[in-house]
């Protein structure tokens, strides 16, 4: 499927296929493409759980309001950031030329160094570009997907073991629809949110 079509015909589809798994190698196919995603300063600050295992996913269930596709998807991945990814900068820049090297690398502990607001915007922000990233390949993959925020996050925290320093930013499950999303609601016209240089 082509990018375009891939655009229009993705739809957060709440209702999968729970007999179907996915192959391992489409797993590894589908994150490395979303390891593509930019990053501010290249931090790939990102961090993804991929849950297969039917024990996790129905605990992941009953923090998610028994939200029915948690547990019925052939995945349900956690998207999660580090928020010291930037303490460690060194190695993001490790095979550009030195005269690049000099110059980003100490940029980037200034710029979000004792800055926690920031470091957090930042973990947002890539973990918003990675999930459509992971839409969109699902979708060309011939597979459907559900962004979701609604999960109790201290303990889905605790049930994928989150790391102190890390942050959790949306809940994705990806699958065999087992029955399309419904029409879609109303989208706001065109006019109302595009605006050419200034509002």
């Amino acid at each position: 499927m082509d990018t375009l079509s891939a655009i229009r015909e993705r739809r957060s589809v709440k209702h999968y296929d729970s007999s179907h798994k996915m192959a391992a190698s489409e797993i590894r196919e589908l994150f490395e493409l979303a390891l593509l995603s930019p990053t501010s300063f290249n931090m790939q600050n990102w961090r993804f759980v991929v849950v297969t295992d039917q024990t996790k996913k129905e605990a992941l269930r009953a923090a998610a309001w028994d939200q029915a596709q948690v547990s019925e998807a052939s995945i349900t991945v956690l998207l999660c950031a580090n928020l010291k990814a930037h303490e460690n900068a060194g190695r993001y820049w490790i095979d550009a030329p030195q005269p690049v090297q000099d110059m980003l690398v100490p940029m980037i502990g200034g710029f979000y160094g004792d800055k926690p607001d920031m470091q957090h915007d930042e973990a947002l922000r890539s973990i918003g570009i990675a999930s459509q990233t992971l839409m969109l390949t699902a979708k060309s993959m011939g597979y459907d997907s559900c962004p979701m925020i609604g999960f109790d996050p201290k303990q889905v925290a605790e049930i994928i073991q989150l790391p102190a320093d890390h942050t959790i930013g949306m809940m994705l499950t990806i699958g065999k629809a087992l029955k399309p999303a419904s029409q879609r609601a109303g989208q706001l016209p065109y006019e109302e949110v595009v605006f050419t240089d200034s509002f």
